[in-house]
């Protein structure tokens, strides 16, 4: 069992992507979906956890957290639509290595000897090199539209990631128990989107409700994460959920047909072999 849980994280995160993508529908379609699986299956946990367990205060932080990863998730969606899949994830992931590593350190006082401090930056630098070879592009390669400003967005909106995996390490609850909240803060969060890009028929649009599957995948993967956590411990639940960017980059060019070049195609693969020798340092300290 414990290898099952150890292994559907990364599973479950490296098809989303995909899912979305082979879903279709625009952006808003794709958010207000994955929002709303989420929220079905958090109403499932709500029913085995026999109702919510946790503080006022706690449940507020959570639902904020929910509410931050709709921004980093919005990012990406518009980052697959623009660049692909395989240029999205590897990005987006290492970002968000390097960003919870300087915020653990920064923060919450971790890497607190020397030695550990070395691993870690030594990690960090692993984590650019491979984000920087993952994103190599050969020149004369169309990327395809608008390419700075998604990857400006895709950079800017990852700060919605890094609120979201640092609230919870400041809440007394942690677990099953915040799913709930974290998934009322998801829906708040896309409805709040939709109104203020005054397109709240997303919600009515059958493309929106095809891609709450992707809210299930998506669920699947966080909650057997929390179980991994548990029973195989934080650092190798991490460690072996980091390969779904393998999985996620690998995919997209096998299945969506993301065209590369021999050159490109080299360099994301060793970027991959990076990021994720970058994930392994940056946690056995």
């Amino acid at each position: 069992m414990s290898v099952l849980m150890l292994l559907l994280p990364a599973l479950g995160w490296g098809v989303l992507p995909l899912a979305i993508q082979i879903i279709g529908g625009n952006t808003k379609n794709q958010i207000f979906g994955t929002a709303m699986g989420t929220m079905v299956a958090s109403m499932g946990v709500l029913v085995a956890l026999h109702g919510v367990h946790i503080s006022t205060a706690d449940f507020i932080k959570a639902a904020l957290a929910g509410a931050f990863w709709i921004c980093g998730q919005i990012g990406q969606y518009v980052a697959y639509e623009n660049i692909g899949v395989s240029k999205t994830m590897p990005l987006s992931t290492g970002l968000q290595l390097i960003g919870t590593s300087l915020i653990g350190v920064l923060m919450f006082g971790e890497w607190s000897t020397t030695s550990a401090k070395t691993l870690g930056f030594i990690g960090i630098a692993m984590l650019v090199i491979g984000v920087f070879l993952t994103s190599y592009t050969q020149k004369g390669d169309k990327q395809g539209k608008n390419v700075k400003t998604t990857y400006t967005v895709l950079i800017l909106t990852t700060v919605g990631y890094l609120i979201y995996n640092t609230i919870p390490r400041g809440m007394e609850s942690s677990g099953l128990s915040i799913f709930f909240p974290e998934s009322v803060g998801m829906l708040i969060g896309v409805l709040i989107y939709l109104f203020a890009t005054r397109d709240l028929h997303a919600v009515v649009e059958k493309k929106s409700w095809e891609n709450v599957i992707s809210g299930l995948i998506f669920s699947v993967a966080a909650i057997s994460y929390i179980f991994s956590v548990k029973e195989n411990g934080v650092n190798t639940a991490f460690v072996v959920g980091q390969v779904s960017v393998v999985i996620s980059t690998l995919g997209s060019l096998i299945f969506l047909h993301e065209r590369k070049t021999r050159r490109e195609l080299i360099f994301t693969i060793l970027g991959l072999i990076v990021i994720v020798g970058g994930a392994i340092v940056t946690t056995i300290n």
